[in-house]
């Protein structure tokens, strides 16, 4: 288990034995976050090796910069751009890709950041400096029905619609600023002692309309065929059921939301090979020393 005072790597052994490391080759690492699963694809790499990790914040920036080490690369912009600046790195392909779509231990810790349900801070909840919407626009701006939609959908929010309703009710006496502004409103449909799970649900739902989460995966998995090298392997780190249906569904079928391509014999093509026959979770070691590994699963893919 790697541990640094930024991020604890989940699944981190997993990871590297999903990618099968040609020390000789060329991996990314797509979300560099505190840099765990980097740094042990790095120690895997000989010499000629190369290793080009992305990430859009920079406090992983930072995080990279501890990092003395000539065969890594950082791009700082978001993953969804993968091919456009792997070519400008004057790579065609590569032997190995590694997501993980968590938001990182620190990112979560940071008041500033927005992303804390225990802290109070700012409604921002971006992942990026760049991005132009935040929480609080999201909060103050868009309808009920926009608001409804989301909630259900992203967080499945059993109540969205009253809840909605409920954040349309109190911007009209003051815009919503902070995080703790945002929890009194929670407080009052939260289920009983079922509080901090409606929170986590409530947030998770906001910070994904925020980042445009699940547009990014979609556009990032279309890309990884023509990335990979035959045989090059994709290993992913999902935390809830929307981002693992789309990497499922891709992986299966070669289209996120499953639909089949099917010649006129009723082959399936698709890109690439599920190497795992059910999603890799956590172990009882590490669920003990990483509770946030419990909603983990990993799910590995070959390019035949």
């Amino acid at each position: 288990m790697s541990t640094t005072t930024y991020h604890t790597s989940v699944l981190l052994n997993e990871c590297i034995e999903g990618l099968a490391i040609n020390p000789q080759g060329i991996y990314v690492d797509v979300t560099f976050g505190g840099g765990g699963h980097s740094k042990e694809i790095l120690k895997h790499l000989g010499p000629e090796g190369r290793l080009i990790a992305f990430d859009q914040d920079p406090d992983a920036w930072k995080e990279a910069e501890k990092i003395d080490d000539a065969r890594l690369t950082l791009i700082t912009a978001n993953f969804r751009h993968l091919d456009k600046y792997l070519r400008l790195e004057g790579i065609k392909k590569v032997d190995g890709i590694l997501a993980d779509f968590g938001v990182s231990s620190y990112q979560l810790d940071a008041p500033e950041r927005g992303f804390s349900t225990r802290f109070d801070g700012p409604l921002d909840m971006r992942m990026g400096p760049s991005a132009s919407l935040d929480a609080k626009s999201v909060l103050n701006t868009y309808s009920a029905e926009q608001l409804q939609k989301i909630l259900g959908m992203y967080g499945e929010v059993k109540n969205a619609k009253t809840l909605a309703l409920a954040i349309i009710q109190a911007r009209t006496q003051k815009p919503l600023e902070t995080t703790s502004e945002f929890k009194e409103i929670l407080f009052k449909l939260a289920p009983r002692s079922r509080e901090f799970k409606y929170f986590a649900q409530v947030f998770q739902a906001i910070r994904i309309e925020v980042n445009q989460e699940l547009a990014v995966i979609e556009e990032f998995l279309t890309q990884v065929p023509n990335v990979l090298n035959e045989n090059g392997r994709l290993v992913v780190i999902s935390f809830h059921s929307l981002e693992d249906r789309l990497v499922k569904n891709y992986i299966k079928t070669g289209d996120c939301l499953g639909k089949e391509d099917k010649d006129m014999f009723g082959v399936v093509h698709k890109p690439l090979h599920s190497v795992t026959r059910k999603p890799i979770t956590a172990s009882e070691i590490e669920l003990k020393e990483n509770p946030r590994s419990r909603s983990a699963k990993l799910r590995i893919a070959l390019k035949l």
